[in-house]
């Protein structure tokens, strides 16, 4: 599978104004090409699907791009299952489809429960995680989204009035007022953290992030008892019933 951010563009700033945006190439001439005609503020460029901070040196003119060096900083590219013989020559059955190998850790239980599911372990794994694409595609869409303007926000406007307030807003869902937060700050770096948080706005109410459940101390349940109301059918025998102990006056 290719690497997302082979497919992404992105933006850079030099201090609080954006200089250039689009595709990697572009992207990393454009930023070379204004070093060598003058002297540059902090150069950050951010990747416009992640918000990510891409480490670049414009005076390394064979730096590789950052889908490469990525690769090279968790290690060893992942192999496949295929081994070197089956490259040579196809043989009968069904394709691998790209299928990786990688470690796992988990309790003995479940490994005992993964052995037993048909197909064996690997084939229960994709099951169940397909299931989890499924069911969570909102959710994490929404997630990353916010992650993503979060990001941003906190390299180029940390330190900016209303960041704590708008990081607020971001995450609660109040994009009004996640508009006027931002509005007093630098025009460049607000244009972009407006865009990169449109995603998460953009979300329907059904992909909201589950709220949690309230919480009630028994005072606060007692007060909304309305000792008027006539007791369901056998709540009387509970209550005539024999005291066991530890009960509430």
């Amino acid at each position: 599978m290719m690497n997302p951010d082979f497919l992404s563009t992105f933006t850079a700033f030099e201090g609080t104004q954006q200089i250039a945006s689009g595709s990697w190439p572009n992207i990393s001439t454009k930023v070379r090409t204004q070093d060598a005609l003058r002297e540059l503020a902090p150069v950050l460029i951010f990747n416009d699907i992640t918000g990510e901070v891409i480490d670049f040196d414009p005076r390394r003119t064979q730096q590789r791009p950052p889908f490469q060096i990525a690769e090279t900083e968790t290690g060893t590219p992942p192999k496949s299952e295929a081994t070197p013989s089956d490259e040579g020559a196809r043989r009968p059955g069904r394709p691998r489809l790209g299928v990786v190998a990688r470690e796992v850790t988990l309790l003995p239980r479940h490994w005992d429960w993964l052995a037993r599911q048909p197909g064996g372990a690997s084939v229960a794994l994709r099951k169940l995680v397909e299931e989890a694409r499924r069911k969570n595609q909102g959710r994490d869409r929404l997630r990353l989204a916010r992650e993503a303007a979060y990001r941003f926000m906190s390299a180029m406007a940390g330190n900016e009035q209303g960041f704590e307030e708008a990081t607020r807003a971001l995450f609660g869902g109040e994009q009004e007022r996640f508009a006027e937060l931002v509005e007093p700050w630098p025009i460049d770096v607000r244009s972009y953290a407006k865009k990169l948080a449109a995603r998460a706005f953009e979300c329907t109410a059904g992909e909201q992030m589950p709220q949690t459940k309230p919480r009630y101390t028994l005072d606060e349940l007692l007060t909304k008892c309305d000792d008027s109301q006539p007791h369901p059918p056998g709540g009387n025998e509970w209550i005539e019933a024999p005291s066991v102990g530890r009960e509430l006056p």
